[in-house]
């Protein structure tokens, strides 16, 4: 029975291509993690500011505010195997800049803003293809959901290595030896892409022959979609006045906590850990029947433990809380990418996953600039506490609007064949 459970948790990895994927990908986000913990330390060090950190996040990310609905449009369009070996190349180029920079002795704060702005507008084609190409590389539809569920389990375990290591080479080495090994890192994803032999086609797009219609019909069609758009409400709001925890931790670290850069990288660690336990929570779900109350109850989850975070000043105790928020945030993205994978029309994939990077990656940097300010007024811990406050009203909300979205999906579910009459009524009459 164990060894049946193990092999229906990973079910995806039957695929060669999404194997392939897995393995050199996961390999690259570890070095990702590294440069993520090493540049949020970095800014640290250099000002001691709260509002320089969310400057920098922002700068970062919000190219993808204007660009990543655009990519979108482009990605249903152009194709997203060739895409995403382009962005894993100029990533790893970007990486090894910072890499010589910082060995050199002559990195400054403007350095890291131009490299993460450019970093930025990479990630808002890379992040969409890669999460619209998934269905490319699971031949068998039936395991989409575990292969996304692997796919975030995957991205967190690097969240959980990455910083934990990142925060050792930084109090030994410095930040640099983490730049350098993101960018050699990438040579594996790069090769496991090179390796794939892709037999899925694209979708052709759809009848918009210009960029501003393809916009409007992806809008149009989302908006109209009362479980897509329900869900991306929900996790808009979770990165607008949640998501600052992870830039903002440093601060929570070293002025809360009285840490350095060793203890950052538990916090992040411990983060990565509740992640990681999350995602494989939902691969190891038979069935999508009842996500939707995974993400109220995950939202909820995370909302109390960001206000718990807040108030705590022991770092045993915020090991445990960071580790309770990393599996509530995650486990309600994960999901919300289950939701939105399995029900969006294919010719219009490209788009509606922009909207969800979007939700996340173009709202995420604005609420850093806002905690990164408001921080420096009221502190970092009554800024935590006031993120934990507003996102837990927007998933008590989302709950109370359970069954209307109930009503609007099993319709859904039953034309893609994915649930039959049976599932349709649990999903109608679950409490």
């Amino acid at each position: 029975m164990a060894g049946l459970a193990v092999r229906e948790t990973f079910r995806a990895l039957k695929h060669h291509n999404f194997r392939l994927f897995y393995f050199g990908h996961g390999m690259s986000l570890i070095g990702t993690w590294m440069q993520r913990t090493a540049t949020v330390w970095l800014v640290y060090r250099l000002t001691q500011s709260p509002e320089v950190l969310g400057n920098v996040d922002f700068s970062g990310q919000i190219a993808g505010v204007v660009l990543i609905p655009i990519a979108g449009v482009l990605l249903d369009r152009w194709n997203r195997y060739r895409v995403i070996i382009w962005t894993q190349v100029l990533s790893m180029v970007q990486a090894l800049l910072l890499a010589g920079l910082v060995f050199s002795g002559i990195v400054a704060v403007w350095h890291i803003v131009v490299l993460n702005a450019f970093l930025g507008i990479i990630n808002s084609f890379d992040m969409p293809a890669r999460q619209a190409f998934i269905s490319q590389i699971v031949e068998d539809k039936d395991d989409l959901a575990n292969a996304i569920a692997l796919n975030s389990a995957m991205f967190n375990g690097a969240r959980i290595i990455g910083p934990s290591v990142a925060g050792l080479a930084i109090a030994v080495f410095g930040e640099g030896l983490c730049y350098l090994f993101n960018g050699l890192s990438y040579i594996a994803i790069i090769g496991a892409l090179l390796a794939m032999k892709i037999t899925v086609t694209q979708t052709a797009a759809g009848t918009s022959s210009n960029i501003a219609g393809g916009l409007k019909e992806g809008f149009a069609y989302t908006y109209n979609s009362l479980p897509i758009r329900m869900v991306l409400l929900l996790l808009a709001l979770m990165s607008l006045v949640g998501f600052p925890v992870l830039p903002l931790m440093p601060l929570f670290a070293g002025e809360v906590l009285g840490g350095g850069p060793d203890t950052l990288g538990w916090l992040m660690a411990a983060f990565g850990a509740g992640a990681f336990v999350g995602t494989i929570f939902l691969a190891s779900r038979p069935s999508i029947v009842g996500i939707e109350k995974v993400i109220a109850v995950t939202s909820i989850i995370f909302s109390v433990g960001l206000m718990a975070f807040a108030l705590s000043v022991r770092l045993e105790l915020s090991l445990v809380i960071a580790f309770i928020m990393g599996f509530g945030i995650i486990a309600q993205m994960a999901s919300t990418n289950t939701i939105i994978q399995t029900l969006v029309d294919e010719d219009k994939r490209g788009r509606v996953m922009s909207l969800y990077v979007l939700s996340f990656g173009g709202i995420a940097p604005i609420g850093s600039l806002m905690a990164g300010h408001v921080a420096g007024i009221i502190g970092t811990s009554y800024t935590f506490l006031l993120g934990g406050i507003l996102a837990l009203a927007g998933a008590v909300a989302f709950g109370r609007k359970l069954p209307a979205w109930r009503s609007a999906a099993h319709k859904v579910y039953l034309a893609k064949g994915l649930i039959n009459e049976t599932c349709s009524g649990e999903m109608k009459h679950w409490i």
